[in-house]
């Protein structure tokens, strides 16, 4: 079914020329983590605990399933991935992740609409630069969240606006105040799901009511997926693609390997045309993005022909222990977190691989704020987080628990020990008052 009559089709915000890409500078993630990395103290023989990255790759737990790289060998035994190729992607390839995303989807993707990147960040960028054709436009992005999409934002010159995700709700999405930061050059919102840094899964009465509101102004949804299917948590909520609601609102997911096949370094990444309506085709958004893709570096073509076998092959065990990993290790955070000093976190992570934990500055001295956290703690203890000033959040930290168990709790032991010794003067000399007297609890 092909899309409403012309009156519902110019609601749609699309229309514009094609986009100049711009040269801007912006702060990245990478950047904020090498400056974190820089300041450790190099004398320090202890082992460095990465709380900070998100690649358990470097982790024997977390190794990839052996049918993955069974697939690279064969691939490359084949000898018929040593060419370019072509600018969108291998057709096998494309076929594979359309069949692969289709078993959660009321509708069928074909590989036309799939094209394949050099892993999500570039798959990031060419969203972008295709919503960059009207002038003037601006984007609705989740606070805190992936700062790589303000970044490319900066550098084609489009707007930002913030939608706060709500903590002390599960991270969840106020749709009211969602519709009340648009206006008519909003082009275009993000959701990440699960989402990176919150550890929050999205149920689908909230992706149904993002894609209402989308719809009603007029606008695309980005669904970054990148983390798609890594949910654990207690009452576990299962993944629901936003893809299932194409037929109310057009979606661009992205997504990539880098994550459930536990293989960042090989930067091998998809965006999505979810448009049963084909409503960004008939506004030459589809073109604009094949525009995009043909200036861009794909992605190697060996990763490429691997792909099939990854997505057919690989192990169901292998999937679910990732997951029983990352929720051993989400909730050993969250307990621990509970009894240090100074820090709070709110909730669980029930997907993805990192939580975010509120700094209580006030209880500290000597910390100035949530980067000075960071900086001092990679300092004295070799510990790696990622302040939350990088994702959004000031005075908040973003916290990666997808490493060895072992490391993780050396790491978490090693933050108390920090928290206490910064611990202000008067707030530990009031808990130890306390804890001799208890009956003055509610009293101080």
């Amino acid at each position: 079914m092909r899309g409403s009559d012309e009156e519902e089709r110019k609601r749609w915000r699309f229309q514009g020329n094609r986009p100049e890409i711009g040269e801007a500078s912006a702060n990245t993630l990478r950047g904020v983590y090498n400056r974190v990395m820089d300041s450790m103290n190099k004398e320090d023989p202890r082992p460095v605990i990465q709380l900070g990255q998100g690649d358990p790759s470097a982790f024997s737990c977390f190794r990839t399933d052996p049918a993955v790289e069974s697939a690279i060998v064969g691939a490359l035994e084949s000898g018929q991935y040593n060419c370019y190729a072509p600018a969108v992607g291998i057709l096998p390839a494309r076929r594979a992740v359309a069949e692969y995303l289709n078993s959660g989807l009321p509708y069928k993707l074909s590989p036309g609409d799939v094209y394949l990147t050099v892993g999500c960040t570039q798959a990031i960028e060419v969203a972008i630069t295709a919503l960059a054709c009207r002038p003037g436009a601006n984007i609705l992005l989740p606070r805190p969240g992936y700062p790589d999409y303000e970044s490319a934002a900066a550098q084609r010159h489009v707007e930002v606006r913030h939608y706060d995700l709500q903590p002390e709700k599960g991270w969840a999405v106020d749709l009211k105040s969602l519709g009340d930061l648009a206006d008519g050059n909003t082009v275009a919102i993000a959701v990440i799901n699960p989402g990176n840094p919150c550890g929050n899964v999205f149920g689908y009465e909230q992706l149904k009511g993002i894609a209402e509101v989308a719809r009603k102004l007029g606008i695309l949804v980005i669904a970054d997926e990148v983390y798609e299917q890594l949910t654990f948590g207690e009452e576990k909520r299962p993944f629901v693609p936003m893809g299932v609601f194409g037929s109310i609102v057009p979606v661009l997911t992205l997504g990539s390997l880098s994550k459930r096949w536990v293989v960042p370094g090989w930067r091998l990444g998809w965006i999505v045309v979810t448009d049963p309506n084909d409503v960004l085709r008939d506004f030459g958004m589809v073109e604009t993005i094949k525009d995009c893709i043909n200036i861009c570096a794909d992605p190697a073509t060996l990763i490429q022909g691997a792909v099939p076998q990854i997505l057919e092959k690989t192990n169901r065990h292998f999937y679910s222990n990732i997951n029983k990993l990352l929720k051993r290790a989400a909730d050993l955070c969250y307990d621990r977190f509970q009894d240090i000093p100074g820090l709070t976190c709110p909730t669980r992570a029930d997907g993805a691989m990192s939580l975010m934990v509120k700094l209580n500055l006030s209880e500290f001295d000597g910390i100035e704020d949530d980067i000075d956290f960071c900086l001092k703690l990679s300092e004295e203890e070799l510990v790696i987080l990622i302040p939350g000033t990088a994702v959004g959040l000031k005075s908040w930290v973003r916290v990666t628990f997808a490493i060895d168990p072992w490391a993780l709790g050396i790491g978490l032991h090693r933050i108390k020990a920090f928290c206490q010794r910064h611990a202000s003067k008067y707030k530990a000399i009031t808990r130890s008052r306390l804890s001799l007297y208890p009956q003055l609890n509610g009293i101080a």
